[in-house]
């Protein structure tokens, strides 16, 4: 049938029919959509799951790289810091070493200047006689030193040279019992014994001149080293002293002066280790005593706020000039002289060491008498006590019983006796006074008891007696000691301790060889010290004889423009015994001298130029 014949209706039907078709077709596609699309959100998120599964390894392996690196780092860090922290530490260290290096130094600068300044307060107040046993007392510990070192360093050679040979000789023995058949033995160990026993006899022989040899060596060495001491000591001398030719400053003249006398008293110990004939350095060691004294007395008037005299300046000037020309020699033999020379000089024969000691002796030094504590204050003359010779000789206990009587006003709560001395030509005990102030030291002579030496210790501060006070409490300690007649003819004053020389008297004339030395102290107006050797040694009762000219006719000897300020009659220590003469005090040309014109003859007896004015003055 064609479609053309057929009725609307059946064209409705079939077209409702295709319709109901096609739509129930329809739901298969999008059936095949969803399938589809499921399908690729399934592989999408099987691709996501895998890639995130990837991307959790790689996420792991890098967080493991990671953390081994910060690990590492951590680790580096750790390092430099610790690095960095010993840098540190040693810096601080060093730091802290520089730091005790330089708190030690100042500290020993310290101790040093403390030592400076508690030796120049020691020469302040310190006398002649202490300086002098000081002295002494310091030379002998340093001679006992050098032995005791000496021997020591020889013992120890001796030791090891006894061990190496015995070392030797074992080895040497064992040896030739190993080369020997067994049934040498006896007769082996007989050659060997001899041998050894050679040996040792041989050593000894060599060992004791090769000992003697090395000890001139060793002796030789010590006084060279002297030598350059000297020669050092010198230059540091020259050097202050052109310093003190032209300072003007209160507290730099202290200080030079202070180290003066310090290096004067030095160079006086090097020169009595030189081993050099004394009468090739008596002149340079009076020189340099002569200049610890004179740079003592400087200081007292400096410290106590006065004013260097002219003479006081031209001594300066002197010393100087003297010690340049001493320094000159001292710098040529000490570039000169070999340890042959030395040890010639040791063996007392003729070397160019004495030879240059003798030049420097006859033509550089001249020492001028110069006084700062009195004339003839350091003169002791006779060899024996005449007035102590048909005395008793006591004993320690009498010597104890004697020294509580002397000193009862010093309240002794014990005297003991330490032992004996000989000061000078006199036997003494040697006593220790206790007081509730302090200890106390004295002598006494063996024969007679008499007081020679007292000192104590105890610091003075305060003036609260004059000097005139001070002479009176000075003479009135002499008598009750039983030295009468005493007259106090120089006083100076050391700061609070004032210094009085007395002199026996009789008929008006001054016996200065019969002298007694005492300190007072200004603070508590008591006797500190006293020192009577020279009146001990010197004092008999006897005629001083009679003046053969006027005292106007021996004033017309002296020079024109002296000006007079004092005169008396004296007796004097001379060359050949006691002089009578008299003494005229007074100035020339700026400068103070004590004159004696000798009371037979009209000769001029001794001349002496006075040094420290400021200090020390004489009582007419």
């Amino acid at each position: 049938m064609s479609k053309e014949k057929i009725s609307s209706g059946a064209e409705k039907a079939e077209s409702l029919t295709n319709k109901k078709g096609t739509a129930k077709k329809a739901p298969a596609k999008t059936t095949a959509k969803k399938s589809t699309k499921a399908t690729a959100k399934k592989t999408v998120k099987n691709t996501k799951n895998k890639n995130v599964k990837h991307a959790k390894v790689l996420s792991e392996k890098q967080l493991a790289k990671k953390k081994a690196r910060e690990q590492k780092k951590l680790q580096a860090a750790k390092i430099k810091a610790e690095k960095k922290q010993k840098r540190l530490e040693k810096r601080l260290e060093h730091k802290q070493k520089r730091l005790d290096a330089i708190a030690a130094f100042k500290e020993r600068s310290a101790e040093r200047r403390e030592k400076r300044r508690e030796r120049r307060d020691m020469l302040k107040h310190e006398t002649k006689e202490a300086r002098l046993k000081r002295i002494r007392e310091e030379r002998e510990a340093k001679a006992e030193a050098r032995i005791a070192k000496r021997e020591a360093r020889i013992s120890e050679k001796q030791a090891k040279r006894e061990h190496a040979l015995k070392v030797r000789a074992e080895k040497r023995a064992d040896k030739a019992e190993r080369q020997h058949a067994p049934g040498m033995g006896g007769w082996l160990a007989a050659v060997i014994s001899l041998g050894v026993t050679t040996l040792a006899l041989g050593t000894m022989l060599t060992f004791g001149w090769l000992n003697y040899n090395g000890m001139q060596a060793d002796m030789a060495d010590v006084h060279t080293q002297s030598l350059y001491e000297l020669n050092s000591i010198v230059d540091n001398l020259d050097t202050n002293l052109a310093k003190a030719r032209v300072s003007n400053s209160a507290n730099e003249q202290v200080r030079l002066f202070s180290d003066i006398a310090i290096e004067s008293e030095m160079a006086e110990v090097v020169l009595e280790r030189m081993p050099i004939e004394s009468n090739l350095t008596q002149n340079m060691t009076g020189f340099v005593n002569k200049m610890a004294d004179s740079a003592q007395g400087m200081l007292y008037t400096v410290a106590n706020g006065g004013e260097l005299t002219d003479s006081q300046k031209a001594t300066i000037s002197y010393m100087y000039e003297t010690n340049l020309e001493m320094k000159r020699i001292l710098n040529e033999i000490t570039s000169t002289s070999s340890a042959k020379d030395m040890i010639k000089a040791m063996k007392g024969r003729e070397s160019n060491l004495s030879t240059s000691f003798g030049d420097l002796e006859n033509n550089a030094i001249e020492t001028p008498k110069e006084i700062h504590d009195g004339p003839f204050s350091d003169s002791i003359k006779k060899v024996t006590a005449k007035n102590l010779e048909n005395l008793e000789e006591i004993n320690a206990t009498k010597a104890e019983e004697l020294a509580m009587e002397y000193f009862e006003s010093y309240k002794p709560t014990d005297v003991r006796c330490t032992g004996e001395t000989v000061a000078e030509q006199l036997e003494c005990y040697n006593l220790t006074i206790k007081t509730d102030d302090g200890e106390m030291m004295a002598q006494l002579s063996k024969k007679g008891g008499k007081v020679v030496m007292f000192n104590s210790y105890k610091a003075c501060y305060d003036h609260n007696f004059s000097v005139e006070r001070c002479i009176d409490i000075a003479q009135d300690f002499l008598a009750d000691l039983g030295y009468d007649n005493m007259k106090a003819v120089w006083t100076s004053e050391n700061g609070t301790v004032c210094n009085l020389n007395f002199a026996y008297e009789q008929d008006g004339i001054v016996f200065y060889p019969d002298m007694i030395k005492v300190k007072v102290c200004e603070q508590r107006g008591i006797v500190t010290g006293l020192e009577g050797i020279s009146y001990v040694l010197n004092h008999v009762e006897r005629e001083a004889g009679s003046a053969t000219i006027s005292k106007s006719e021996a004033e017309s000897k002296l020079a024109s423009g002296f000006e007079v300020d004092g005169s008396r009659l004296t007796v004097i220590p001379g060359e050949d015994g006691e002089v009578l003469a008299y003494e005229f005090y007074g100035t020339f040309g700026g400068n103070t001298y004590y004159i004696y014109i000798d009371a037979k003859t009209g000769n001029e007896a001794e001349v002496f130029t006075v040094i420290g004015t400021k200090q020390g003055k004489a009582l007419m």
